[in-house]
Parts: C-alpha cells; sequence; structure tokens
C-alpha cells in the first residue's frame, strides 16, 4: 500500500522518547508542528494523540496547550515517584491500546517514536492489512522496529525541520 489522498491516518505520539532523543542529541525541542504535518503527509488526518506525562509542578502546561492548539488529543498520565526516587510513567500500554481501537477506522498508523517494544505492535496490526509508518531520530531508534515498519522516517535527516534548536 503506498500514500495517497484519500487514506485514513491516524498518529501516536510517544512525547517522551522524541523529548529525550532531542534533547540528548541535539539539545533541541521537537518540532510538532512538523512531527504532525509530515505524518499526515496531504492525507485525511482522522486523529492525532499526544502522550505526555503531568508532573506535580505542572511546568509542562503552556507545552500541552501548544499540542492542544495543534489539533492534538492529550493523553495524559501523571508522573508516578517511587520510595527511593524512581519515576515512572509508561505509555507503551496505553499507546498499543489506542493504536489498536484505531486501527478498523483508518487505513495507515503513523507511530512516532523509536520503542522498540512497539514492534509486536506493528507486527499486529501489518497483518490486519494497515499501512504502518515510524517516525523517530534514527540514531536512537530500534532496528526492529525500523526494518518492520512499511516506511521509516528518519528525523535525524532533516534536522532544521524537526528541531527547534535553540
Amino acid at each position: 500500500m503506498i500514500k495517497h489522498e484519500g487514506q485514513r491516518v491516524a498518529i501516536l505520539i510517544d512525547v517522551q522518547n522524541l523529548y529525550y532523543s532531542a534533547k540528548n542529541l541535539y539539545g533541541a525541542r521537537v518540532n510538532f508542528r512538523e512531527i504532525l504535518k509530515s505524518g499526515a503527509g496531504g492525507r485525511n488526518l482522522i486523529r492525532a494523540f499526544a502522550y505526555v506525562v503531568k508532573t506535580k509542578s505542572g511546568e509542562e502546561e503552556p507545552f500541552f496547550k501548544a499540542l492542544k492548539s495543534l489539533g492534538i488529543e492529550m493523553r495524559v498520565r501523571e508522573l508516578q515517584e517511587y520510595f527511593g526516587g524512581l519515576k515512572k510513567a509508561d505509555w507503551d500500554v496505553g499507546m498499543t491500546v489506542d493504536a489498536i481501537r484505531i486501527a478498523s477506522s483508518v487505513d495507515t498508523v503513523v507511530l512516532v517514536s523509536g520503542d522498540g517494544d512497539f514492534f509486536q505492535l506493528v507486527e499486529y496490526l501489518k497483518n490486519q492489512g494497515k499501512r504502518i509508518e515510524v517516525m523517530a531520530f534514527g540514531k536512537t531508534t530500534s532496528s526492529k522496529l525500523k526494518k518492520s515498519a512499511d516506511e521509516f522516517v528518519d528525523l535525524d535527516k532533516d534536522q532544521k525541520r524537526y528541531l527547534l534548536i535553540k
């Protein structure tokens, strides 16, 4: 299946994965407007979800508003803090469930994450006849995930487009 104008697309954005890759690799922030534009690729965008983590301080609220202003639906999880200082807010299962739920309404799922834990999800959705596109920073993306997708968009290759340099 190739890209065409009538394709129905869902975009699922693993914000933490992109945020830390951009920060650690380039000391930059992600241009989510361009992620959304590129992911849709002129096709019929059905829904776009961003999976984010909310802290007690609430310092991320302006960022959340910016994502919402782009038409991205927010999936928010509270940061869990455990004894000993461990912090966790894993969205893998939530993203997987949403992808499976929306699959019947779309032709293409654009997974914006380099997390290799999504390999099985990609294989499952492909077996359901869906086109799977992965967008992520190639340097921090699982090789299995890259190979399993119908298309891999390496954000490293067009930094001017996908990064907001300070």
